[in-house]
Formats: C-alpha cells, structure tokens, sequence
C-alpha cells in the first residue's frame, strides 16, 4: 500500500505530498499523521502541497481535520505551497480550512510555526529583543 512519508524535524513533522491524493490515501495520511503527533508530541505540522495542482472538497476536509487533530493535541498546522487555482478552488467550494495556517514556502512556514510555538509556550521568539 502507497503512503506519504511523515519527516520529523525537530519539535515539527512535515509532509510533502508529492502525488495526487486519493480517498483511501488521504484517509491514511490523516491517520498517520495523528499517530505520529501522539507519538513524537510534535509541537507543529507543516504540509506542503505545492505539487498538488487539484483539490476537491473531500481532501479540502481531510486538511481541515489533520489541522483540528492535531490542534486538539496541541499542535500547530501550516500549509505551505498552495497554487493559486487550489486557493481559489477552496474558496468555491466553501471550504477555508480553519485552524490551518498558511505559507508561501516550507522555509516560511517552518518561521511561522516556530512563531506560532513561541506564542504558545510563553518564549520569546528569535527576532524579540532579550535585553
């Protein structure tokens, strides 16, 4: 059976979906990505999606969920590489993917969930003054 590899990198796990996702596959990817927060206690998620050219409804809530999961086990969720026909195609389809974050690239996202951590933990982040 085909699956998404799961990385950790540190305190964050990270997915690149490089094919396209379908129903059985994304179902995996959603319980294997809960498993690995509850395993790891990863403190963030970061998906990258930017070789994902088509997005229907179905995976739209698959994000949705990893995002609400994995908050409920208090981790953070960005998506990062969205093409501009998948934004759009999220917004038609009434499906904003709340609790998601979202970036332009892994690098900024990777930014963005260390800030998101920073906040939440009560540490200051790298760019705060330490005086």
């Amino acid at each position: 059976m085909e699956k998404i590899p799961i990385l950790r990198m540190g305190p964050f796990l990270l997915v690149t979906i490089q094919v396209d996702l379908y129903d059985r596959l994304a179902e995996n990817l959603e319980s294997d990505l809960v498993q690995m927060v509850s395993k790891t206690g990863a403190q963030g998620v970061l998906i990258d999606i930017s070789a994902v050219s088509i997005i229907d409804s179905f995976m739209g809530r698959i994000i949705g969920n990893i995002a609400s999961m994995s908050k409920i086990m208090d981790a953070e969720t960005v998506v990062v590489g969205m093409q501009p026909a998948v934004a759009i195609t999220l917004i038609e389809l009434g499906l904003p993917l709340k609790g998601v974050h979202c970036a332009l690239n892994v690098e900024r996202g990777m930014e963005l969930l260390r800030s998101r951590i920073a906040l939440t933990d009560g540490t200051p982040d790298d760019d705060a003054d330490t005086e």
